[in-house]
């Protein structure tokens, strides 16, 4: 499965932003997709996550109730919906696959094969 993310940009703390993370090949609805962000200097770091049916989500503490996750199996789409964002929110965020895991280890980078190639957030103060 290739990933190609959209929809970062600037936006002002309290704001938000929608990223996409649009998948092709026809066994998008097969994989468990996730969320990660890198802000400069920083190591990847684990967002949110979403089981392939959509009923099971993950989120790390840092966006929990600020940011949500979703997906559209018949658009082969994935979304992290992101409110009140917050200048520590900036990094570049890329969006995952990975076939295999439980709740705990989609946490992780290694469970994911497939990766996008990253979008920009910048979150003004």
């Amino acid at each position: 499965v290739q990933l190609q993310a959209s929809g970062g940009g600037l936006a002002q703390a309290g704001g938000s932003l929608r990223l996409s993370c649009a998948a092709s090949g026809r066994t998008f609805s097969s994989y468990s997709l996730g969320w990660f962000r890198q802000a400069p200097g920083k190591e990847r770091e684990f967002v949110a996550t979403i089981s392939w049916r959509g009923g099971s989500t993950s989120y790390a503490d840092s966006v929990k109730g600020r940011f949500t996750i979703s997906r559209d199996n018949a658009k082969n789409t994935v979304y992290l919906h992101m409110n009140s964002l917050k200048p520590e929110d900036t990094a570049v965020y890329f969006c995952a696959a990975a076939l295999n895991g439980d709740r705990w280890y989609l946490t992780i980078v290694p469970a994911y094969g497939y990766w996008g190639q990253g979008t920009q957030v910048t979150v003004s103060s």
